[in-house]
């Protein structure tokens, strides 16, 4: 009787593993396609990266039906939409998805930093002009945190947060006493922090960081997108309530952004790659930029149409 039951146990669990999720996915099933608005930096790194420049900043190109998520909620709806497709940073990738290789690549800080991965984007930084912050407190703070995003320091604390950090040699030990503002009590002073949602979680663990080395001053973040972080230090937004002392991009800042900035109000503090995600059951594991393409105009309707490259 024992071998019995143990001879149906071992049927029932070698039964339960071939029905994996990968074979109950239907390949016939429509994609949904998720994409980030036009100002995201997401959006433009994307849609470059994979040959549709065009779509960077036109949805009239894009596959009927697509939907807009920011950063997170793209991530969020991955894993429930079964079918569905969209791309985030990969400072947010988590095992709750599946994040694609690209071009054959996995999107790993390895392969961003010996250039395989070629899905990749810069993060920026802009400020404010001088004579234009809330107070002086504030412009040196800021000015203070622009010098810590150059050292060793903050290099760790960028690629603990999943970003890639720009090389340096300069610890804030260093140069600290070139900052005299970060040596006094700072707690009753806000910087506020906003732009690229991207770069939230990088830009949150390098301000907890520093303020602590700085007066602990009270860093105010609010992220809403790339080219938020122009129009809210420099743009036609700086001077309303929703105005940012430090502003973060996840693209290059354009020729139009840069037009009234000085060489020294903006810059760059790290790389980040981009990568494609899709339900943990899509049998799916590796795109080509044509392939993205496709589904992203349209010529991709259905999970059949995409070849597991």
């Amino acid at each position: 009787m024992r071998k019995l039951i143990t001879v149906f146990m071992l049927a029932f669990v070698l039964t339960l593993a071939a029905c994996s999720p990968q074979e109950d996915f239907d390949l016939e099933s429509n994609i949904t396609v998720y994409t980030r608005d036009t100002t995201s930096g997401t959006r433009d790194g994307f849609m470059n990266g994979i040959g549709f420049t065009e779509a960077a900043k036109s949805d009239d190109v894009l596959v009927t039906g697509f939907v807009i998520r920011d950063n997170t909620a793209q991530l969020n709806a991955m894993t429930i939409d079964e079918y569905g497709i969209g791309y985030i940073s990969t400072s947010s990738l988590n095992d709750t998805v599946k994040g694609l290789y690209f071009n054959g690549v996995a999107p790993t800080e390895a392969n961003v930093v010996n250039n395989t991965y070629d899905l990749k984007r810069p993060f920026m930084w802009m400020i404010r002009v001088d004579g234009d912050f809330p107070s002086q407190a504030v412009e040196d703070l800021v000015h203070a945190f622009v010098a810590f995003l150059g050292t060793t320091d903050a290099s760790d604390i960028i690629n603990n947060a999943g970003a890639i950090a720009l090389p340096s040699s300069v610890t804030w030990d260093s140069i600290k006493a070139n900052y005299p503002i970060t040596q006094q009590d700072n707690s009753a002073v806000t910087v506020r922090f906003g732009g690229s949602d991207s770069i939230q979680k990088v830009a949150e663990a390098v301000t907890a960081a520093f303020t602590a080395k700085a007066g602990n001053f009270v860093a105010e973040h609010e992220h809403t997108g790339s080219g938020d972080g122009w129009k809210r230090t420099n743009g036609d937004t700086k001077d309303q309530t929703v105005g940012k002392d430090v502003g973060f991009s996840s693209r290059p800042f354009t020729s139009t952004e840069l037009a009234n900035v000085t060489v020294d109000q903006y810059g760059q503090l790290a790389w980040d790659a981009i990568v494609a995600i899709v339900h943990l059951s899509n049998p799916i594991d590796n795109v080509t930029a044509d392939t993205l393409k496709k589904i992203y105009d349209g010529t991709y309707l259905t999970w059949a149409d995409v070849p597991n490259e």
